[in-house]
């Protein structure tokens, strides 16, 4: 078994946290804050299709709406699978982002 090297990314932002998890977990709005990720996104049922920064052909599948925060992703490129976890909590009137990169 390989364990990755971890880092977590996070910023704190002065929006209640619910507002950052609502903007966050609209695709369309990846680029403005997952810019890294891919470009020309497009809705294919339950997945979205993109381009990754190389322009390689990419699918994301975005986790369940849900009230706690959860913005995991899971992106394919090629035959790799990448689970990426993305939190979004409470940080006193603003909220905490926080991105597991491995």
């Amino acid at each position: 078994m390989t364990i990755c090297t971890s880092r977590i990314i996070h910023v704190s932002i002065d929006r209640d946290w619910r507002e950052v998890c609502d903007f966050a977990s609209v695709l369309e709005n990846f680029q403005r804050w997952a810019a890294g990720l891919g470009r020309r996104f497009e809705r294919s049922g339950e997945e979205w299709m993109a381009e990754d920064p190389d322009g390689r052909p990419i699918r994301i599948r975005l986790s369940q709406p849900n009230d706690f925060g959860v913005l995991d992703h899971i992106v394919f490129v090629a035959k790799v699978e990448t689970h990426n976890a993305v939190r979004v909590v409470p940080n006193g009137t603003g909220a905490e982002v926080m991105f597991v990169l491995l």
